[in-house]
């Protein structure tokens, strides 16, 4: 696992209110089952999921059925994720790396992911890798971070001629095909610092590697021009679907 890596999952591990503050990741999570639940599944699937997080996909899919492994870098999460569900729901939990290691149990009939593959090294690379998990006519659906994500707090950054911390995720055009959907998810703050808050108490507060903090009053600046704004943040939602031949 690179360096990054650990600190993201560090990061989430430590999310101190992830659920009070993952608005925008629950919408996103029920948005992808339906498109999930929608797809021509076998009627007892093998489904893989990575990076479950506190479990917002996993339950808003629980009544898919089939054969569960559920997957996440954070082990916190994990146990997170199985107490929202409870014991009547007969998964299997494991710690993995999505992007560099490889899960048990494959191949699978789905795969699935819900904003957690932005983390990675190389989203795009990633997923043509793990579409090769999957077993014949199986899906792999997962929803993403675009580059337009965060736009209003970078904006707020230019006229000071200083970069975020806030990583810079792939390009769309390098999911190829892969994209079936995108869409753009606004969400409002009560101030800057409310919006940094939230950040850090859903775990993404993590900044991009070499990134330099800013001094007190550089971060004064860039608060007060975010403000000016509206202290309103863009997520740019990007849906790529694979399917494996049959």
């Amino acid at each position: 696992m690179t360096a990054p890596r650990e600190r993201v999952g560090r990061a989430f591990a430590a999310a101190p209110d992830y659920d009070g503050h993952a608005r925008v990741q629950r919408d996103v999570a029920q948005a992808l089952a339906a498109r999930i639940t929608a797809l021509d599944l076998p009627e007892r699937p093998r489904i893989l999921e990575i990076g479950c997080g506190t479990g917002f996909l996993t339950q808003a899919l629980a009544g898919l059925g089939g054969d569960w492994l559920v997957t996440d870098l954070a082990p916190e999460m994990l146990q997170r994720c199985r107490a929202r569900l409870g014991e009547a729901v007969r998964h299997r939990f494991a710690v993995l790396d999505g992007e560099y290691g490889t899960p048990e149990g494959g191949p699978f009939d789905l795969i699935c992911s819900s904003l957690a593959v932005q983390w990675f090294d190389d989203a795009p690379a990633a997923l043509s890798r793990i579409a090769g998990w999957l077993a014949p006519g199986g899906h792999l659906m997962v929803s993403t971070l675009g580059p337009g994500s965060f736009a209003e707090w970078r904006a707020a950054h230019d006229p000071e001629g200083l970069a975020p911390g806030t990583p810079r995720f792939a390009p769309i055009a390098d999911f190829g095909a892969g994209v079936a959907a995108v869409e753009r998810r606004a969400e409002h703050h009560e101030s800057p610092l409310a919006f940094l808050h939230a950040l850090k108490a859903i775990g993404a507060q993590t900044a991009e590697a070499g990134h330099r903090p800013l001094s007190p009053g550089q971060l004064r600046r860039v608060m007060a021009r975010f403000a000016q704004n509206g202290c309103n943040v863009t997520y740019e939602i990007v849906t790529c679907h694979l399917k494996s031949r049959n």
